[in-house]
């Protein structure tokens, strides 16, 4: 009996005895429904034509150059897109792009548009993005409450789409937004964590205090803490890596990372000094064009730090365009969730033989019971200066 003949048989076997199956049947006409209706039904409904707009990460399409900078008239083919992108500032997500690029009519593309691509975001890879905001007049975080977490001060987005609309919405209500993406996130143990591969974009360092700072909030996680979890993974990512290297006698590294972390405390203290400025002009309760304009102070003074003093001491961080950021309370908040007294954590691990794993085990221990604020409470006062 041939092969093909033997296949024949089994597989016709398999089908008449799993066809006698009515959970078989259901199941397989349901799939295919929803396989088909996947297609079919964003095409009856969208249409299946029309422009996509898109940022583009790399390889660039063919002739993209040009296409920008033309001056054909409109509905002229100027090349051919066959890449991957990410339309992250335009609110899309990672796809495959084919089609022909054609230059659009005047007016086609709004000025809002055009300044959302240019100036909201820089186009990366990414699979989620993390909403924080803020009211203009105060440095307090908009916060959204979760069962077990409790509340925290941001809120994670995997449909792009609906990130954005909750920006504007917050930002329509007069509150500072910061969308940013993510290389990763942890489920506090609950589930295996996946490794993005968004997250593999960055160097071995970054990589390795990424991947141990997720392990760190599965180690130990306190309620309504966001500030003092984030912190204390952010010391323990780059300890760790640290200590990861120094064991494989890879010295550069080892070195990077204490010069990052070195870094983040140094950034820390700078956050820490901005905010103090603006807490003391938000309690005076200016009007808006006060408002605005001790803002704008403020930004100065920080762009001076930034250039100045605070600049100096870095020793691995590029400042890139950050002394040219206005003023934006969310963004600060980010900003200081990651950076909040890390002075008190490497006074922990001083205090424990800079040890990792002795530090985080007796830290633990003191948290026990701890809930919001009372977790930096309890640290300050195990480890006086």
């Amino acid at each position: 009996m041939s092969r093909a003949r033997s296949i024949w048989l089994v597989a016709r076997r398999e089908l008449l005895e799993r066809g006698r199956s009515r959970g078989f049947i259901f199941s397989v006409l349901f799939t295919t429904t929803i396989i088909i209706g996947s297609f079919v039904v964003p095409v009856l409904i969208f249409g299946d034509e029309g422009p996509t707009r898109v940022g583009v990460v790399e390889p660039a399409p063919d002739r993209l150059d040009s296409a920008i900078t033309t001056t054909a008239a409109p509905g002229t083919k100027v090349g051919t897109a066959k890449a991957q992108v990410s339309a992250l500032a335009l609110g899309g997500a990672l796809l495959p792009l084919a089609g022909d690029i054609v230059v659009a009519p005047p007016g086609a593309v709004t000025p809002a548009s055009q300044t959302g691509c240019i100036g909201a975001a820089t186009p990366q890879l990414t699979l989620l993005l993390v909403l924080q905001a803020a009211p203009k007049d105060c440095i307090c975080p908009y916060t959204w409450r979760y069962p077990i977490v409790g509340q925290i001060p941001y809120k994670g987005f995997f449909d792009f789409a609906a990130a954005r609309r909750e920006a504007d919405r917050l930002a329509a209500r007069g509150y500072d937004v910061y969308l940013r993406p993510s290389a990763a996130f942890s489920t506090l143990g609950w589930f295996n964590d996946p490794l993005l591969s968004t997250a593999l974009t960055h160097d071995s360092v970054e990589l390795a205090a990424t991947v141990f700072h997720e392990i760190a909030h599965n180690t130990l996680y306190v309620r309504s803490a966001t500030p003092f979890n984030e912190s204390f993974a952010q010391f323990v990512g780059y300890r760790s890596a640290e200590s990861f290297f120094t064991e494989r006698s890879d010295t550069a590294n080892a070195r990077q990372a204490s010069d990052r972390l070195n870094d983040e405390m140094v950034l820390g203290e700078f956050y820490a000094t901005l905010i103090t400025r603006l807490d003391s002009l938000y309690a005076t309760e200016p009007d808006s064009a006060a408002l605005e304009a001790g803002r704008t102070e403020a930004a100065v003074w920080a762009r001076a730090e930034l250039l100045g003093p605070v600049g100096a001491k870095l020793r691995s961080y590029r400042l890139g365009n950050l002394p040219e950021r206005p003023i934006n309370n969310a963004r600060l908040i980010g900003a200081t969730l990651y950076r909040t007294r890390l002075d008190l954590f490497d006074r922990w691990f001083e205090r424990h033989g800079r040890d990792v794993r002795e530090s985080v085990s007796g830290l633990k221990e003191l948290m026990q019971g701890a809930d919001g604020d009372t977790a930096f409470v309890r640290l300050e006062r195990a480890v006086p200066p």
